[in-house]
């Protein structure tokens, strides 16, 4: 008896719910995009460019130009080495709130497809993990795995693998 009146009750909720249109109601306005002015005074677009150009031409020089954290064989363990890049990028970050940061976690060729997208995430979620705890805010940093489809180089040797084990560093703009 009570699976019907859940079934009763159930379609009187779906029936409740439904909305009527008003054929007379206009549809609403669109923006012109496109308009030099409004109201007569005139427009000027601001882009993310006009707002953090400034801030952003300097990850193109000194340290902050290099964007690569590179990874031993099957590790996701950020070597000694660069730690001092990092802390220049979370110093950067820190310094620039509105900045944000796409770390992309890469493997060589070498296991399968699913093996390399795990460890390209580990590889990435390390390097986010060490931001934040410089200081930079967690919602500034996005951390994904492309996993072995973006290698730097494609010849069957251990130089090359180890070219393609890393983490790529874009910023605002950049992706």
């Amino acid at each position: 008896m009570s699976k019907k009146w859940m079934i009763v009750l159930g379609a009187a909720l779906i029936a409740g719910c439904g909305t009527t249109v008003d054929p007379e109601q206009p549809g609403a306005s669109v923006e012109d995009r496109n308009a030099k002015s409004i109201d007569g005074a005139d427009v000027k677009r601001v882009t993310p460019e006009d707002n953090l150009g400034t801030a952003l031409a300097a990850v193109k020089q000194g340290v902050l130009a290099k964007r690569s954290v590179f990874f031993d064989y099957d590790s996701y363990v950020i070597k000694d080495e660069y730690k001092s890049l990092v802390e220049a990028h979370a110093k950067f970050l820190v310094a620039n709130p509105r900045v944000k940061m796409l770390i992309q976690g890469n493997a060589d060729e070498r296991g399968s497809r699913e093996y390399n997208l795990a460890l390209g995430q580990k590889r990435a979620e390390a390097l986010r993990k060490m931001l934040a705890l410089l200081g930079a805010r967690e919602e500034q940093i996005e951390a994904v795995s492309l996993g072995e489809e973006k290698p730097r180089c494609s010849e069957g040797s251990e130089a090359c693998w180890s070219q393609n084990r890393r983490d790529d560093m874009l910023y605002t703009g950049e992706f």
